[in-house]
Order: structure tokens, then C-alpha cells, then sequence
């Protein structure tokens, strides 16, 4: 059934007039008579009776004018929400983040609230395997994840941030002018790692086996503080992003940058391949907008 035509017919009822329909149409009198006879034939009954400039509705007619109120309010709201949808002026977005990402997060999440403070953001946070596992199911539009990323599933991966990772010790671990640590040199020190979970680890246990290195693990922990806490506590040499170490408040503290060869704290968005909602657009272009030129890879010695 064609919507053009319930529009002229509601028009035609609601005015009693097919002129008056067709002036406030901006067509022909004539269009709206075709496009009202058109509606009959295709129900096969009339739908008004023409008593001289008078309109009355048939039984049938009736029940197709009050459905026709219906129809028409419904793709006029559609229309407003499609609108909506692509103004930004609505919409929902689910990102997943991981926990040690978060703190890149903060900045696109303030100017994404202020630019589309109508678009609903439901965050959820996982480590980078489980985020990139519901990204490829489709339960999350956009996920964040820590290189290397699953090369099984089936994603799209955009560059974010990259950044050195740094050796935190108890002061005095290194040497006072020191900046820089070869890798090599980790393998006679007792080190604190994330959890295997983390893409972090899974860099630094990818370098291990490529250099040759047989790390020695002193401890574990899902919370880069406490990694931190057990450093400042002379239990060994945290192995952070430089994010993280510039953090760091304690003088008792001292962090080199590793070198020889340097492993990147890699954080991308992680997407599937195809159609991305308007919104999921519109976080994508703030991001690159607000990391132009990608964050702070910072090379100083």
C-alpha cells in the first residue's frame, strides 16, 4: 500500500475537500482524485461517498482513515529518529576499555559528552582478549585492545597510541645517569608483570622469546600500582607504559626506558569489518581528531 496515497486520502478526509488536500499537498486536484481512486481500487471498495461538495467516509473507509492516522504519525516519527540518528541528536554507543587504557580514554569521553550530549555511552570494561571476543561477536560496536590482537577473529584494527615501556625500580636498582636499558639486561633481574591477560605482557613475552631472554618473575598483579607498590618495595623492576610512569609521584623511584630492541605499548580500536553506526563514526573521528598525529611517542633520553 503506498504511503504517498494514504497521505492524499487522509488529507482529502481530514480537509472534506479534494481541492483544499491538493492546495495543502502543492499538487494537482486532479493527482490527489487519481491517487484516492488508485487507494479504492486497490482495496477493492469504496472508501468515501461523494454527495456534492460533501465528503462522508464509507464503513470501510473509515477503519482505513484511522489506521492511515497511525501509519502516517509512525513514519513521521521514523523519519524524525532517522534524522536524529544521523544529526547525532540520538543513539546509543557501547565501548569496551580496558582497565590500564581507561586513562586514554578520559579525554575523548569529556569532548564526545559535550559535542553529542545525547547520544547514550554504555562503557564496559574487560581485559583486551574478552573486549576483542565480544567485538567480533557484535556485542560491543567498538573495543579497545593492546597489540598483539588475536589474529583468529576477525577485526578491524585502528592505531590509537603508541608509547615505550619503562623499567620502574626501587632508587639506586640502575645507575644514576642512566635513561636507558638494553632488554637483555632484564634477564638477571627479578621483574613485576601484569597478568597474562594483558596485551602488555604478551609484548614483553613475545620479546623475551625473540631476544633470547629468560625472564625471572617475581610477581603478578591486574593493578599497575601495586606493580608499582612492590617496586618501591625493592621486590624487583616494574615493567609499565610510559603513561603510567609519569604518574609516578614517589622519589624513591627511578625508571629507564627500554631499549635494544624497544617494546611499544600499542592500543588500538578494534572494530568488525563493515557498517559502523553514526556514533561509532562520530567517537572514531574525535579520537583521530584529538590524537592527531598519535599521542606522545616519546623518544628522549
Amino acid at each position: 500500500m503506498d504511503i504517498r496515497a494514504l497521505r492524499y486520502f487522509s488529507e482529502t478526509v481530514r480537509l472534506n475537500s479534494f481541492s483544499r488536500a491538493a492546495e495543502a499537498l502543492h499538487v494537482t486536484q486532479s493527482t490527489v482524485s487519481k491517487m484516492v481512486r488508485q487507494l479504492e481500487d486497490e482495496i477493492a471498495t469504496p472508501l468515501l461517498i461523494r454527495t456534492g461538495r460533501d465528503l462522508k467516509l464509507t464503513d470501510t473507509g473509515r477503519i482505513v482513515f484511522e489506521q492511515a492516522q497511525q501509519i502516517l504519525a509512525n513514519v513521521q516519527r521514523l523519519n524524525i529518529e532517522i534524522h536524529n540518528t544521523r544529526t547525532l541528536r540520538q543513539g546509543l554507543l557501547e565501548i569496551g576499555i580496558p582497565p590500564m587504557v581507561n586513562i586514554l580514554c578520559t579525554p575523548v569521553l569529556k569532548a564526545f559528552r559535550e559535542r553529542y550530549p545525547e547520544i547514550a555511552l554504555s562503557l564496559h570494561e574487560d581485559t583486551g582478549p574478552r573486549i576483542e571476543q565480544r567485538v567480533a561477536a557484535g556485542t560491543l560496536e567498538i573495543g579497545m585492545t593492546v597489540l598483539p590482537a588475536d589474529p583468529a577473529l576477525e577485526l578491524s584494527l585502528t592505531p590509537v597510541a603508541s608509547y615505550p615501556i619503562w623499567a620502574v625500580a626501587q632508587r639506586g636498582r640502575f645507575q644514576k645517569q642512566r635513561t636507558t636499558l638494553p632488554c637483555k639486561a632484564l634477564a638477571s633481574m627479578p621483574l613485576l608483570l601484569l597478568n597474562n591477560e594483558f596485551g602488555l605482557t604478551r609484548s614483553l613475552r613475545n620479546m623475551f622469546r625473540d631476544s633470547a631472554i629468560e625472564p625471572q618473575i617475581a610477581a603478578q598483579s591486574g593493578q599497575w600500582d601495586w606493580l608499582v607498590g612492590m617496586a618501591l618495595a625493592g621486590m624487583g623492576v616494574a615493567l609499565l607504559p610510559q603513561p603510567f610512569v609519569h604518574r609516578l609521584a614517589s622519589d624513591q623511584l627511578q625508571a629507564v626506558r627500554l631499549v635494544e630492541p624497544e617494546v611499544l605499548w600499542q592500543v588500538h580500536y578494534a572494530t568488525r569489518p563493515g557498517y559502523l553506526s553514526h556514533a561509532a563514526r562520530a567517537w572514531l573521528a574525535l579520537s583521530e581528531e584529538l590524537f592527531a598525529g598519535g599521542p606522545p611517542h616519546e623518544k628522549s633520553d
